[in-house]
């Protein structure tokens, strides 16, 4: 999939929004300034958030328990080792965990995610591949 540009990538992330469910787990994979974020801010906006989106990158666990169902945006670009993922409690059951650069936290990790990466295409569009699991068949690709 081509995201053309940011309003692309938020369209794809509030359509995407609209699909999920308590208990699933979306990762972002891709280099920096991709557009992970971009495309998180359109997931929380999907879901009613119409405050300000930080990067989690320096608070690295951002939650939105006002939402429905709740979000936690994770941020996993400064974690050196998987084991601190314990310490950090992201590992949630209930709502939605939204991880970037899930590649940190180890292999395995998260194998029901709804795996996304992007990646740069050419005239500054982005290029979106998705690894698709049992549990979104009929989700994904998300209608816009």
């Amino acid at each position: 999939m081509i995201l053309v540009d940011e309003d692309s990538t938020a369209a794809l992330g509030r359509a995407l929004a609209r699909q999920l469910r308590e208990g699933d787990t979306v990762t972002l994979s891709g280099p920096l300034g991709v557009g992970k974020t971009a495309l998180a801010r359109g997931i929380l906006a999907g879901l009613g958030h119409d405050g300000e989106v930080p990067s989690p990158t320096f608070a690295i666990v951002q939650p939105y328990e006002e939402l429905e169902p709740e979000v936690c945006h994770v941020d996993l670009y400064r974690i050196e080792d998987p084991a601190e993922l314990e310490e950090l409690g992201v590992d949630v059951s209930t709502g939605v965990l939204l991880v970037e650069w899930p590649e940190r936290a180890g292999e395995g990790r998260w194998p029901e995610a709804l795996r996304l990466s992007l990646d740069f295409a050419p005239d500054g569009a982005r290029r979106l591949t998705a690894n698709v699991p049992p549990s979104w068949e009929g989700r994904w690709p998300p209608q816009r």
